[in-house]
């Protein structure tokens, strides 16, 4: 029986297995060491930024970053709707409040216009905006940010998919106040679990760090003045991720070449699109397909039952925040648009960790798909 092609399986090797073997020699098996301040210092270099910190989940940099702009109790942030729960989740964490937000059909990512006028219309309850690059997309921070400033509302860049894309020639991770990247197993690079806070503001980084190191004051004996968290990214998982930084480039052009061919697969077919197609910055940590049903003649979760039978794994998108029960008496401006891409949209096998035959194996069985529906 053959192999199960997995969505986006972790990429490692060779390489790898090098950075973790020689930090375990060198002794910083601890929770700090020289890798983890190494990996700090090539994330900031490579984002755009000026200060990094490695913790131990994109979560934890959310709370945290949240946090230090004095999220609390009786505020608000906005929160798009098509997202992964860990992005409201954080808002919970704080005591304050996710209000979800639509998005644009066109490429999954925040719909400004639509936060613009919650924004008008909700004005200093609303603490904090928390965008997110969907599905490795950035979100559209050349009309965003101004957006923003001009309500004087920080932003912080929900960069946990989006590691190695760019927009408008900057970075994803160096937009708003403060960046969040993740490196959970499936992500573009991993460090098995993790993540990381990316800012300029050498303030919000020192915060930061503080907080995540149980808010341990600098002297020889054990005194806080703060609540803390134990949210500090281990040095062995930290030379994980050096090596796996190192080859984001190569990591990242495989998984577009594989957008690629999707897109040229699936172009003939009436009403299937690939989500956010065009954007030639995106990093493609998942293909997502649109299907309209009645141009098509077939619905998504078809062709998902198609590919499950033969060993294929797929998802939906995700499933919108308002609809999430656990959200259900949160506060909602929607247009209907993440309700129909949940509907109608479809991720693909996007690793760059799939081996040409399995990428055959997936091209061959959409191939096989349409040939049946028409």
């Amino acid at each position: 029986m053959p192999d199960t092609v997995y969505l986006s399986p972790p990429d490692v090797g060779p390489r790898e297995e090098e950075f973790l073997v020689a930090a375990l020699r060198s002794g910083w098996a601890a929770p700090v060491g020289p890798d983890l301040d190494l990996f700090e210092v090539e994330l900031a270099r490579r984002t755009g930024v000026c200060h990094a910190v490695a913790v131990s989940s994109g979560t934890a940099a959310l709370h945290l970053a949240l946090l230090h702009l004095g999220v609390g109790p009786g505020d608000l942030v906005a929160v798009p709707t098509l997202t992964f729960a860990a992005t409201a989740n954080a808002v919970v964490y704080t005591g304050a409040e996710p209000i979800f937000v639509d998005c644009d059909p066109d490429t999954g990512n925040v719909d400004v216009e639509l936060l613009g006028r919650l924004l008008e219309r909700l004005g200093p309850r609303v603490r904090a905006v928390l965008p997110v690059d969907l599905f490795g997309r950035c979100a559209d921070y050349t009309r965003l940010l101004p957006l923003c400033t001009a309500h004087g509302v920080p932003v912080v860049e929900d960069a946990a998919e989006a590691l190695g894309a760019v927009h408008a020639g900057r970075p994803a991770g160096s937009f708003g106040a403060a960046g969040v990247l993740s490196f959970n197993g499936n992500k573009i690079i991993t460090t098995s679990g993790g993540g990381a806070l990316l800012t300029d503001d050498p303030d919000f980084a020192a915060r930061v760090r503080y907080l995540a190191t149980q808010a341990r004051a600098p002297v020889p004996h054990y005194e806080h003045a703060d609540i803390g968290y134990n949210y500090r990214l281990s040095n062995l998982l930290a030379a994980l991720g050096r090596a796996q930084l190192s080859r984001l480039d190569e990591m990242v052009a495989r998984r577009r070449a594989l957008r690629d061919r999707y897109a040229k697969l699936l172009a003939p077919v009436p009403g299937v699109r690939i989500l956010g197609d065009g954007d030639d910055g995106a990093n493609c940590w998942l293909t997502a397909v649109v299907v309209d049903p009645e141009r098509a003649g077939w619905h998504a979760a078809q062709l998902a039952a198609h590919l499950a039978a033969r060993d294929i794994e797929t998802r939906p998108v995700w499933k919108p925040m308002h609809l999430q029960p656990v959200f259900a008496g949160a506060g909602a401006w929607l247009t209907g648009a993440a309700e129909r891409l949940f509907a109608t949209g479809l991720t693909l096998p996007s690793g760059s960790a799939l081996r040409p035959d399995q990428v055959g194996r997936v091209l061959d069985a959409v191939t096989d798909f349409l040939g049946g529906v028409r």
